[in-house]
């Protein structure tokens, strides 16, 4: 893999290579992280745009199976109550 080079302008700014932003899925508005390491600096997509996308996906799938946040949230409180049941031995009131 030969290395991209880009320069960096006079205000800090560096364009990233369109062959690497395709890779990548990088679009305008797009956030990266910039991590120091002992060879260099590593540029990387911000981890939050992939959290968004997969709860993106979480949520489109969901709705195809017809399920609704309420119903995932009363779900979600009864399974925790069983989880504290049979882990802990706390029983909690139903609201």
């Amino acid at each position: 893999m030969s290395p991209k080079v880009s320069k960096v302008q006079q205000n800090g700014q560096v364009t990233i290579p369109v062959e690497i932003r395709r890779k990548w899925g990088l679009e305008p508005g797009d956030l990266v992280a910039f991590v120091e390491k002992e060879e260099g600096v590593l540029i990387r997509p911000y981890a939050e745009k992939k959290a968004r996308e997969a709860l993106d996906r979480i949520g489109k799938a969901l709705k195809d199976k017809g399920i609704t946040l309420e119903e995932l949230i009363v779900d979600g409180r009864e399974i925790r109550g069983q989880l504290l049941e049979e882990e802990y031995g706390i029983h909690v009131e139903d609201e």
